[in-house]
């Protein structure tokens, strides 16, 4: 019985990891070419911005999760 509890839950790991991957591949495809561009651009200034103190940690971290959630690179349960 336990032998069989623990393929179960392991095929359900992987059901689970493939499906976030599928997710976050049909969220890139979804994004437009410019749309890309414009967040990638966001991304620079903001890094640029926080590396010359004129952004807070917290807000360096929250718009960075912003940026890449719109990339299809994170998930909104990640962060």
């Amino acid at each position: 019985m336990a032998k069989r509890s623990r393929e179960l839950a392991r095929q359900q790991k992987r059901e689970d990891k493939q499906e976030r991957q599928e997710a976050r591949s049909e969220a890139v495809t979804k994004l437009a070419p410019d749309d890309e561009t414009v967040l990638l651009e966001e991304f620079a200034d903001l890094n640029d911005r926080y590396a010359a103190d004129l952004v807070s940690e917290a807000d360096f971290t929250e718009e960075r999760h912003r940026i890449l959630v719109a990339l299809g690179i994170e998930t909104d349960e990640e962060g």
